[in-house]
């Protein structure tokens, strides 16, 4: 629970925490706040998840290419669990990837289970819950995989920052269940939020953004509780790397920090070229490393993470304190003012443009290269392998989450470990263009295979930006197709035209379930304006409304991979496929592997009574 010193109820005064029943905090002995879970220290404690008591979880350190051995123990009374290792490739132990029901078998309460895999690749990364909404409720935490050789150490100190939209009001379940059914706060629908571009976040009530576990409740008057927050000293001309990560659940972050500039020089694990920008936007599942200089005056700094929102102004905070500065007193200082004399340069913006007059750049994912050049070429003369997904919303009165209209229903049991049992397919009479189906959608292809996946946002399901994560594998972002823009607001227009949905059905506009290039004679490697020598590599990126991303990956991870918006309300809602990758080279399960199945006694009679929960 949140705002509790074992079984004794703490509060939230001036930055720091006292026991419920202290009245006077004059000489009175703070508790302090690493033995509390203080979320946004809002007063009603609620109920939270965690990895070894802390949100997050404690740091994980490695070096590349050591075999890790995660043991997982599962002491939740009614919670079964399973943890991903975000961003790792799994290579050879695919059943260590953690998916339920496809992978693995759920962790049953009082179960334990046992992951093993190789550290690859190097960089940011972080493990979480792949059980429902259980991330949002706080089961995640840092996992950082060192370069093997040293001489990439080029900072004095690593700091990691962990942005979580947080609602003290609602635990995981319900936010699942009222994005199932809709979100009503006191007898009245609660109104979606707008991004600068007029796109849609969510009906998800977000009430404070955390860093590290740490944030503030601010109340309608901006007036905040006062709840203690993560503290960072640095010392006065030093280099630190700071790892950026978005655990959270739908709102970016737009992260700075009070008058220094960001080197940006890392995404999800992949080195970039450098360049220096004002701030970064950290998506749902992404991760940024970038470094900051340490050489201004000493004092203390707001580290900022400001959503993108219109109507709202949300923020998570945290300080920068440089040595020398007293550590118990809060910053004054102000975000860097962007001038036509000196813009301010935004690095991944899920859209082109900011309004015309706030003097800021966008800087997007494709205008970005990678350090190595790494072109990847088909094997054995094999021609390129192209899928088009399109992640949205589709339908008429039903409008779950999928791709290509199929949305995503679970195995009774865990396809990887179980191969040759009966399941279920997309290929009945109820999928297709313009219909919405529910079933386990995958698609597939061979080892050695260049495959071409284009993620796709159009079609009368549109309307939200998707981060788009992959398991299994890191793809090659070789172009980004955005809509089209009002030059001067900022606002969607209309979709990119390079993509074809299709026809609607009797005038309706299409689901975009069966895209193809509008242009014929793009198929594969005719696509104009790829970068194919330096493309920038990613796990997790961000698909505009309206628009596409083409990526690329090499067939070489034999396995069952898991493809997914990072949104977890919408994972949840249906928004996922399977990548079957060489299944006749999957590796077996190691011995004694837990399997899972239905239990049906057929000998049972035909009028034999259905729950359904």
């Amino acid at each position: 629970m949140t705002m509790m010193d074992g079984k004794k109820l703490v509060k939230a005064i001036d930055g720091q925490l006292f026991h419920y029943d202290v009245e006077v905090t004059f000489n009175s002995t703070p508790v302090s706040s690493d033995d509390v879970i203080t979320a946004d220290g809002y007063f009603e404690p609620r109920l939270v998840m965690a990895f070894n008591g802390s949100i997050p979880g404690p740091a994980l350190h490695v070096r590349g290419g050591q075999r890790v051995h995660l043991h997982v123990h599962n002491r939740m009374m009614h919670e079964t669990t399973s943890v991903h290792i975000h961003g790792q490739h799994q290579t050879g132990s695919p059943f260590s990837d953690g998916v339920p029901f496809v992978t693995q078998c759920p962790i049953l309460p009082g179960q334990q289970f046992d992951q093993t895999f190789i550290a690859n690749p190097e960089g940011s990364f972080f493990y979480h819950s792949h059980s429902g909404p259980q991330m949002t409720n706080g089961l995640y935490g840092p996992f950082i995989v060192h370069p093997r050789s040293r001489s990439k150490d080029v900072v004095d100190k690593e700091f990691i920052l962990m942005f979580h939209d947080w609602n003290h009001e609602w635990d995981s379940t319900m936010m699942a269940a009222k994005m199932r059914w809709g979100f009503y706060t006191k007898g009245k629908k609660h109104p979606t939020s707008k991004t600068l571009a007029n796109i849609h976040y969510s009906g998800f009530i977000f009430q404070s953004g955390l860093i590290n576990g740490k944030g503030r409740f601010f109340d309608n008057s901006g007036s905040h509780n006062g709840a203690p927050l993560s503290l960072l000293t640095v010392t006065t001309g030093k280099k630190y790397r700071f790892r950026l990560f978005h655990p959270g659940d739908v709102y970016p972050f737009r992260v700075s920090i009070d008058g220094h500039n960001l080197l940006v020089v890392s995404s999800d694990g992949a080195d970039l070229m450098p360049f220096e920008v004002e701030s970064v936007i950290v998506h749902p599942g992404e991760r940024i490393d970038v470094i900051v200089t340490c050489n201004q005056t000493t004092d203390n700094y707001w580290i900022r993470g400001q959503t993108l929102e219109v109507e709202h102004s949300h923020v998570a905070e945290a300080i920068l304190n440089y040595e020398g500065a007293p550590n118990d007193t809060e910053p004054t200082t102000k975000r860097s003012e962007c001038t036509q004399e000196l813009s301010c340069r935004v690095f991944n913006c899920p859209f082109l443009y900011y309004p015309l007059g706030s003097f800021t750049e966008c800087i997007n994912f494709d205008q970005v290269r990678s350090v190595k050049s790494q072109r990847l070429e088909p094997t054995n003369g094999k021609p390129i392998v192209e899928y088009f997904m399109n992640f949205a919303f589709p339908g008429h009165d039903e409008t779950p989450g999928s791709v290509n209209g199929r949305s995503f229903v679970d195995f009774p049991m865990a396809p990887l470990v179980q191969p040759h049992d009966p399941r279920s397919s997309c290929s009945r009479e109820d999928c297709g263009n313009n219909k919405i189906c529910h079933c386990p959608y995958s698609v597939s292809f061979s080892e050695g295979d260049l495959v071409q996946l284009v993620f796709v946002n159009m079609g009368a399901g549109r309307g939200w930006d998707h981060p788009i994560h992959l398991h299994g594998h890191s793809f090659q972002v070789v172009k980004i197709g955005f809509p089209v823009y009002n030059q001067s607001s900022g606002e969607f227009l209309n979709e990119n035209a390079d993509i074809n949905c299709g026809q609607g059905e009797k005038g309706a506009e299409s689901f975009c379930n069966d895209a193809k290039w509008a242009n014929r004679s793009w198929s594969l490697d005719g696509i104009p304006d790829m970068e194919l020598d330096h493309p920038p590599v990613k796990d997790t990126v961000v698909v505009p409304s309206g628009g596409y991303v083409v990526t690329r990956i090499k067939a070489n991870n034999p396995g069952l991979w898991v493809i997914h918006c990072h949104i977890n309300l919408h994972m949840n809602d249906g928004m996922l496929a399977l990548l079957n990758e060489s299944f006749t080279k999957w590796p077996a399960p190691p011995s004694g592997f837990p399997r899972c199945h239905n239990f049906i006694d057929v000998t049972m009679a035909s009028d034999q009574q259905w729950l359904v929960m």
